[in-house]
């Protein structure tokens, strides 16, 4: 595997951003890569997974293409006030990746999204709004309730994202909403995996999220063991959600 360092610009936000690759080294001349786009969680950036767990290797045994980007503390959203984080990171970002490293496959079924607490909800938003793009997402430990957490704790930092207290419910950032909308829609739902664990603060969102999945006919692979919002807890089960993606 090759891991490489990307400075680039982003049109849609108008300035320079950040990602790490990794990109399998040895490729047939007509052979294509299955791709998992792997974001971040609240306080950490494109370099985190990297650091924190071993998702190269996970990575080099699957022939699988991981592309880690960093959004900033922009909840993977196209903000209230500011910049449109969720078009940047599941339109222009895909479009820049498949430009650079053209043997990436362009089949939403070989195209996967997935990641942690903050990360997660980018996850999900991703293959909700997204599904001709990302076939399938993880989340781990996901923030999924975010109508929620920011009636829980409003500020002016919550505000500037999604806009005044009360508004989120039933708009593209309430991923209830979306799931249901999707349905509707008639299009394939997308395989998801979703694990939290059993002492983490977000366990009983993530339980009702997974109600409500399952209610609505998705395919969702849930599972919930000891652990906490914690990176131990989220190299296992990049390994596994990676293991999952390269069996669909």
């Amino acid at each position: 595997m090759a891991l490489m360092h990307i400075d680039f610009f982003a049109h849609t936000l108008g300035m320079c951003m950040q990602m790490e690759a990794v990109i399998p080294q040895c490729a047939e001349k007509n052979q294509t890569w299955r791709t998992l786009y792997l974001l971040h969680g609240m306080s950490d950036d494109e370099t985190m997974w990297q650091r924190r767990t071993s998702v190269e290797r996970y990575a080099e045994e699957a022939g699988l293409a991981v592309i880690m980007p960093t959004t900033h503390l922009a909840w993977y959203t196209d903000m209230y006030h500011g910049l449109k984080y969720f078009t940047y990171i599941s339109e222009e970002l895909v479009r820049i990746c498949r430009g650079f490293f053209p043997q990436m496959s362009e089949k939403p079924e070989d195209t996967f999204v997935a990641g942690l607490s903050m990360g997660g909800y980018g996850a999900v938003k991703c293959a909700l709004l997204h599904p001709e793009t990302f076939g399938a997402a993880a989340t781990f430990s996901g923030a999924l309730n975010i109508a929620r957490e920011t009636d829980r704790e409003p500020s002016p930092y919550f505000t500037d994202i999604f806009g005044e207290r009360g508004t989120i419910k039933g708009s593209i950032n309430d991923l209830y909403a979306m799931a249901e909308r999707l349905k509707q829609s008639g299009h394939k739902l997308p395989p998801i995996y979703q694990w939290c664990g059993t002492e983490d603060g977000l366990l009983e969102d993530n339980r009702r999220f997974y109600d409500h999945l399952r209610t609505l006919g998705y395919p969702v692979d849930y599972s919930e063991s000891a652990g906490g919002h914690e990176w131990n807890s989220w190299d296992l089960q990049i390994k596994k959600a990676i293991s999952w993606f390269c069996k669909l």
